[in-house]
């Protein structure tokens, strides 16, 4: 299976494995999977260190870098596709680390896992990772 993997749930694997749902965890972990990280989510992770909202154990070019080298993830770049497709999406959500996943996702025909419930309501095919009760989705 591949798929696309939200900022907090990536950050969740590594930092607080206990916030995901084991099914999510197992599906991150499992080598048969292809989980995609978007550049996106390192810009915003990136963004949110520079900015004191988020602590990392190491600088965030160390700290990325090393953890989907370890997982052997993927990267996806941002696309000029991706960025017009924005355009198209409904308001939603106003959060523009999250249009630009959704973006791609709908582009690049992947799913997106997830633990934002928000994200539920754009056409898109959700893989719930939180704890709690998954939304009802649009596909």
């Amino acid at each position: 299976m591949r798929f696309l993997v939200d900022t907090h749930v990536w950050l969740w694997a590594f930092g607080e494995p206990e916030r995901l749902r084991p099914s999510a965890f197992d599906l991150i972990s499992a080598a048969a999977n292809s989980v995609v990280f978007s550049v996106v989510s390192a810009l915003e992770i990136a963004i949110k260190v520079s900015r004191g909202k988020l602590r990392l154990p190491e600088p965030p070019d160390d700290y990325v870098l090393s953890r989907l080298q370890a997982l052997g993830m993927s990267a996806l770049p941002i696309y000029l596709p991706h960025g017009l497709r924005v355009a198209h999406l409904p308001l939603h959500h106003n959060d523009p680390f999250d249009r630009l996943l959704i973006a791609q996702c709908q582009t690049e025909g992947l799913p997106l896992m997830t633990a934002d419930a928000r994200l539920a309501a754009y056409d898109v095919e959700i893989i719930w990772a939180g704890r709690g009760r998954a939304p009802r989705t649009r596909r």
